[in-house]
């Protein structure tokens, strides 16, 4: 049985700027998962820096807060239990406008590649 807790990884701020605890990447942790997943979070009143992933699909589940997600010249309203796909290569950002902080998990398939991921100027 395979199992990461969370709380025993390392947070770091992601290239969007994001809090971000990396669960599972088959690169570093031997799951042999054709995806990575990761808990992030974004304090109120904060977004994420606008950026995208060349060739990765995202999967984001809403678990706690409420937000604003852009995808392209998409914009959609979010709150927990909501999950929105962004596709491979779309400028992206996601904004904390509640009163709590936003949380969510990030799937990324193929897994997520730091050069892959372009943040915008």
């Amino acid at each position: 049985m395979f199992v990461k807790r969370s709380a025993e990884c390392e947070e770091i701020t992601a290239n969007d700027g994001c809090r971000l605890r990396e669960l599972l990447h088959p690169d570093r942790d031997g799951s042999g998962l054709p995806y990575s997943l990761a808990v992030a979070r974004v304090e109120p009143g904060q977004a994420t820096h606008p950026h995208l992933l060349r060739e990765e699909t995202e999967v984001y589940y809403i678990v706690r807060g409420s937000g604003r997600m852009h995808i392209g010249e998409q914009t959609e309203e979010l709150q927990a239990g909501d999950a929105v796909v962004i596709p491979a290569g779309a400028r992206q950002w996601i904004e904390c406008t509640g009163r709590d902080t936003l949380e969510f998990v990030a799937l990324v398939d193929p897994p997520w590649r730091s050069d892959h991921d372009v943040r915008y100027p």
